[in-house]
């Protein structure tokens, strides 16, 4: 047999070695005494954080800083994204008094911007926006002058729901967009990606002061000009505040992580976002959508 064929059918059966994270991707390990305080605080008060449901590699910066976002409605999702780590399955009812513990938590670290998001509830949309409506009530009650920002499922494009959140008046709601329209089965099921800008659009034409965020993960397979596609969406829904993070695959049963991307890239991505109206884009590697929020919030000079 000629050689060039024997080439062309030769198999590699050694295994494939890991990628290695770039340095710019390695966060410090966590502990400390602040991060001790803050992991009981939250276990003794029966709360979960989407910090280490969704494994957020910036869980010993942020916690040592005392900030962390709270996650409410349990632990358990009624989706199954392909790229989060959060558990899923059937969950358990509506816990009414965890609105008032969640709003005990934030006042006992002193916090000046609580971030509060949860898991989707399909099963019961308008319990889940009453929840988020009590814990910035609570939040406005026992911890006066502190600044709330809420990350919200799309309530399955329900209008009652949004309706409910916006009245009640955070001074940052955010959904996030995650990813591109062609990706959205794989990546994001059970979401729309036309249901999410009309989410984003429509808390606009009820509040037009109300400022607005979302974020997007990269690194599963999008192209550069798809991602600047949906940054021009965002902006034409007036959307006030991005996030552009790596998507970093939580376990063999998640999605695929097809690449890195570059500080470089995130810079561009950052350049091209602002150019696009944005009143600030936080870009880089380790960017989740609470990453730096009480900064994100001041930088604006909209709340």
């Amino acid at each position: 047999m000629p050689q060039d064929v024997l080439e062309l059918i030769q198999i590699d059966l050694a295994p494939k070695k890991p990628v290695r994270k770039p340095e710019w991707l390695k966060a410090k390990a966590p502990g400390g005494e602040t991060f001790h305080a803050l992991k009981k605080l939250a276990r003794d008060l029966n709360l979960h954080t989407v910090c280490e449901s969704a494994q957020c590699p910036n869980i010993g910066e942020c916690w040592n800083q005392k900030a962390a976002t709270f996650m409410m409605l349990g632990n358990l999702c009624t989706r199954r994204c392909g790229f989060c780590a959060v558990p899923k399955g059937k969950p358990e009812p509506i816990d009414h008094d965890e609105p008032r513990r969640v709003a005990y938590a934030v006042a006992q670290l002193g916090l000046a911007h609580a971030v509060v998001t949860s898991v989707n509830r399909d099963d019961d949309n308008v319990g889940a926006a009453r929840a988020f409506v009590e814990v910035i009530r609570e939040i406005r009650l026992q911890a006066p002058g502190c600044r709330i920002e809420v990350l919200t499922p799309d309530f399955q494009g329900q209008a009652i729901p949004l309706q409910m959140v916006v009245d009640a008046k955070p001074e940052i709601l955010n959904h996030n967009i995650e990813t591109v329209p062609r990706l959205y089965r794989v990546a994001k099921s059970g979401g729309k990606y036309p249901r999410s800008l009309a989410f984003l659009a429509g808390v606009k034409e009820l509040n037009p002061e109300q400022v607005t965020k979302t974020g997007i993960i990269v690194g599963m397979g999008e192209e550069m000009h798809e991602l600047l596609a949906v940054f021009r969406d965002l902006a034409d829904r007036k959307v006030d505040i991005l996030t552009i993070g790596q998507y970093l695959r939580p376990s063999k049963d998640h999605l695929v992580m097809t690449r890195f991307y570059t500080p470089d890239e995130f810079e561009f991505l950052k350049h091209e976002a602002l150019a696009m109206g944005f009143k600030h884009v936080e870009s880089g590697p380790l960017v989740r959508s609470s990453y730096h929020a009480h900064e994100q919030a001041q930088s604006t000079g909209l709340v």
